[in-house]
């Protein structure tokens, strides 16, 4: 009889085990399924979303001693090189693609390969480097490894078609210079013919105070840094203006950003500028709507102090000159 009841007891005894390792196993899978199905819910819009801010990826610095960045200004990209002005130093530094230091050119001076202050720089089609020298009043035109050429749009500065060239791009074989001093935009071919003027001085739509940057989109629409006035001016291929871009809806309220200076368009269509004494670079679709800042006053590898150009490699690399903390960030 005592047997018996053990017997039976033994085998109420696996049965509640065996109840319980089917709870187990079903809460476990349960559970597993429900964490595993959280985490590839949340990744997919940090994956995909086309909105968001650009990941660090490294900084740029130059060499030691008198061979490194002291003001860097602007950075323009070609196959080859990565090419920064240094207005302090009153020389170009030039990088390989790695970061790595290769070469400077120039020296201070007001003659042929010569700079005051180089500003702006852009590359053509050729891999010829142009650079803006607001202080000299004039953009010179050097080889790929840095040897002068000639003046661009002018046979001598002495010409002053262009006074105080600051912001420079190069598009679909088309020169964008801003000229700080005239408070215009001057758009050249490549043989320095002049294609149009855009703005005059004031504060209205349309006019410009202190432009610092200028770029083109895939339309032949331009967008200019209208730093004295706070805001980005767009004006269609044929200079006439459309819209502001400040922050605020429709451009119409307070601007958000405060001596912006550098500017880049990506594949998407939206809009990277320099929001200089905030430190941050601001992002913006083509409406004008912001989408995203980063940076923010710093040292570290995230942040900037006093940032100034903004360069967009067709790769989608953004290259940010770090001038305060004399370097150049690069972000994907």
């Amino acid at each position: 009889m005592e047997d018996l009841v053990n017997t039976k007891w033994m085998f109420k005894k696996r049965n509640v085990y065996n109840v319980m390792a089917v709870i187990f196993l079903a809460v476990s899978t349960a559970f597993g399924y429900m964490f595993l199905t959280d985490i590839e819910v949340a990744s997919i819009p940090k994956m995909v979303s086309p909105n968001g801010p650009p990941a660090f990826n490294r900084m740029l610095y130059g060499g030691f001693g008198k061979d490194a960045l002291v003001k860097a200004m602007d950075v323009t990209v070609t196959e080859n090189f990565i090419y920064v002005t240094d207005a302090r130093s009153k020389r170009v530094q030039v990088f390989d693609l790695g970061g790595s230091p290769v070469f400077t050119f120039g020296e201070e001076g007001d003659g042929p390969g010569k700079f005051n202050f180089p500003y702006g720089i852009a590359a053509d089609t050729a891999g010829n480097i142009y650079v803006a020298d607001l202080y000299n009043g004039y953009v010179a035109v050097h080889d790929a490894k840095g040897k002068f050429l000639r003046y661009f749009a002018e046979k001598d500065p002495k010409e002053k078609t262009i006074e105080s060239p600051g912001g420079l791009r190069i598009i679909d074989d088309k020169v964008y210079v801003t000229d700080i001093t005239k408070c215009k935009v001057y758009i050249f071919d490549l043989s320095g013919k002049k294609l149009l003027e855009v703005g005059e001085k004031g504060t209205k739509p349309g006019q410009l105070r202190s432009p610092n940057a200028v770029t083109a989109d895939a339309e032949g629409n331009i967008y200019v840094v209208d730093t004295g006035n706070q805001r980005i001016q767009v004006f269609d291929k044929t200079g006439k203006f459309l819209r502001i871009i400040n922050g605020s809806p429709d451009g119409k309220g307070p601007s958000s950003m405060v001596n912006p200076r550098g500017i880049g368009i990506d594949s998407r269509g939206n809009i990277m500028v320099v929001s200089n004494l905030t430190h941050y670079v601001m992002c913006f679709d083509k409406d004008g709507k912001q989408l995203f800042t980063f940076g923010g006053n710093g040292g570290n590898t995230d942040q900037f102090t006093l940032p100034n150009g903004l360069f967009i490699n067709e790769n989608g690399d953004i290259y940010i000159t770090d001038t305060a903390n004399q370097r150049v960030a690069v972000y994907q």
